[in-house]
């Protein structure tokens, strides 16, 4: 009687084991969390250079192309395949105006539509005038003066009063036209890498109106030169401001003994 008594009470705890492991196999895994939703980036398809652009390059067509950027990155200014599809095609012949690395967006103030027109005319800034000016080595920094240097115009002349006083022939130089801005070296627009010197024989300065007429006025009074500014001078405004101003203009002829159209302006 006990032993049936205990195989009752096995087979009991068995079956009692048996529906508490199907109980639990049943019951349904917990339900993931919700996705987080997926939020979309908005694109846009923008203009840029695939390669180096120097100033006064003419575009090709493999030198742009169209680069996706995020919306809310793209500036007004960029060129948008949204708004103009046929950019590629309408930027290919222009003037880079300002150098651009690749990856860089193209806008319009960076280049010249200017396909009938020759490079200078297209980098020359709006109101400024190009004037070529011999130069020689020996005369003008050794030949280490190149496109985008800037320089001071010297004019050496015949002190005749001084000479009339003395009886003995004396020269003076005055700086005429101070941090100028050297557009070319006889046809070269630009530094080439590697480029040590320019022997060239004529340079072309980037002049305003008066100072055009100053510079060609000046070549009827003596012998003219240029000498190479430091880089660090180039934007230089802390000396005597008003002295530079009248030494750039034609007023300076005043000194000179000679009236140009400019001294009464």
């Amino acid at each position: 009687m006990k032993a049936a008594r205990l195989v009752v009470l096995g087979v009991a705890v068995a079956a009692g084991g048996i529906a508490a492991y199907l109980a639990a196999g049943s019951k349904a895994p917990p339900a993931p969390p919700p996705a987080a939703p997926v939020v979309q980036l908005e694109t846009t398809d923008v203009l840029v250079a695939k390669s180096e652009l120097n100033r006064g390059q003419v575009i090709e067509t493999s030198d742009i192309g169209w680069q996706t950027w995020p919306a809310a990155a793209a500036n007004s200014n960029y060129i948008k395949k949204s708004d103009r599809p046929n950019a590629i095609a309408d930027f290919t012949g222009a003037i880079v105006r300002v150098s651009l690395v690749a990856g860089d967006p193209i806008r319009d103030p960076n280049v010249v539509m200017a396909k009938a027109s020759g490079f200078l005319a297209a980098v020359l800034p709006k109101g400024m005038r190009a004037v070529a000016i011999e130069i020689s080595p020996e005369a003008d920094a050794g030949g280490f003066i190149l496109p985008d240097d800037h320089v001071d115009v010297m004019l050496t002349r015949r002190d005749k009063a001084a000479e009339k006083a003395s009886g003995v022939e004396k020269f003076v130089s005055d700086t005429i036209l101070r941090n100028i801005r050297v557009l070319a070296v006889d046809q070269t627009l630009e530094t080439k890498a590697g480029t040590k010197t320019q022997l060239g024989k004529t340079a072309t300065l980037e002049l305003t109106e008066d100072q055009a007429e100053t510079l060609a006025l000046s070549r009827q009074l003596g012998t003219l030169s240029l000498t190479l500014r430091s880089i660090l001078d180039t934007s230089e405004t802390s000396e005597d401001d008003t002295d530079k101003k009248d030494r750039r203009g034609p007023i300076n002829m005043v000194r000179f003994g000679v009236t140009t159209p400019g001294n009464n302006r």
